[in-house]
């Protein structure tokens, strides 16, 4: 694998700013809470599971599950300002939401979404969106969506390997591949038996894994979990990847993990660059 570093750039600006700066020669990942990520590949503006309304907070207000927001959305859908691609890796809305991509997609008429075939339906009435403006795919596909950029799609089991009538599933990762610069979004995912090889063949430089975890009590309630920390780790490990961004914490207090805990695993995981997500960070992948 060639040689590929991690940068940690914070910054003070706010993210739209820092966002609708000048082409980096690099490829340069923003968090944005959750699983989101906004990415910035040469001219390029990526999102991953962009998830940047209430639209939750509203749905299960007064529940047992809350999902009040416990940080603000760093930058709102009009602040992002132009976008060329995004990718949303299931139809839990903290991940395909309405209230973001909607907006997105009428204020972008040549804006496309990536998103799991099996969920396409879902997606265009969500979106509003025709199906020519998506994307659709299943494991083991791999498009090339803009010049230079190739996604891979890859199986996701949040908790079960789930397909619909077809066969196609509706959970997926995805590697991206921009100029030899490489890196994995799990999606929502616990480990299953042949994981570790769909993920190895990806050859990814950086792993962006939900570490919230999972819990009988979560699952009596409907929700289904995540990897763990120690299992996060581990699949870098047996993938060869030599650096991991933890993410899917800080944003509902019922269903999170503890950012000291994170910190500490950091401090003695060597090999292995184990990162926060954190806001007002940019991380950069470039060619050592």
């Amino acid at each position: 694998m060639a040689s590929v570093a991690t940068e940690t750039l914070p910054f003070a600006e706010p993210l739209a700013g820092r966002f609708a700066g000048l082409p980096p020669a690099s490829l340069s990942l923003y968090w944005l809470g959750q699983a989101g990520f906004a990415l910035r590949a040469g001219g390029y503006r990526i999102l991953i599971d962009p998830y940047l309304s209430d639209s939750l907070a509203l749905k299960y207000r007064g529940t047992a599950t809350p999902h009040e927001r416990m940080m603000p959305a760093p930058i709102t859908p009009d602040e992002l300002g132009p976008i060329d691609l995004v990718l949303c890796t299931h139809h839990h809305t903290d991940h395909l939401d309405a209230a973001t991509l909607a907006p997105l997609a009428a204020r972008l008429p040549a804006l496309r979404f990536a998103v799991p075939a099996a969920s396409a339906e879902l997606a265009t009435t969500r979106i509003g969106v025709g199906e020519d403006r998506l994307i659709p795919l299943d494991a083991g596909m791999a498009v090339e969506p803009l010049p230079g950029l190739r996604v891979h799609a890859v199986r996701g089991a949040h908790e079960t390997l789930e397909t619909d009538a077809l066969g196609r599933h509706r959970f997926l990762g995805y590697g991206l591949d921009w100029d030899g610069l490489r890196l994995f979004h799990s999606g929502d995912t616990i480990p299953f038996e042949g994981q570790a090889a769909e993920v190895a063949a990806l050859r990814s430089h950086l792993a962006l894994l939900p570490v919230n975890g999972r819990s009988p009590a979560l699952r009596a309630a409907g929700i289904a979990g995540n990897l763990t920390l120690d299992e996060a780790a581990a699949l870098c490990a047996s993938c060869g990847i030599p650096a991991m961004i933890a993410h899917h914490h800080g944003l509902f207090a019922f269903n999170t993990a503890d950012p000291a805990e994170i910190d500490a695993r950091a401090a003695v995981a060597a090999p292995l660059e184990l990162l926060r997500a954190r806001v007002q960070v940019e991380y950069r992948l470039r060619a050592a």
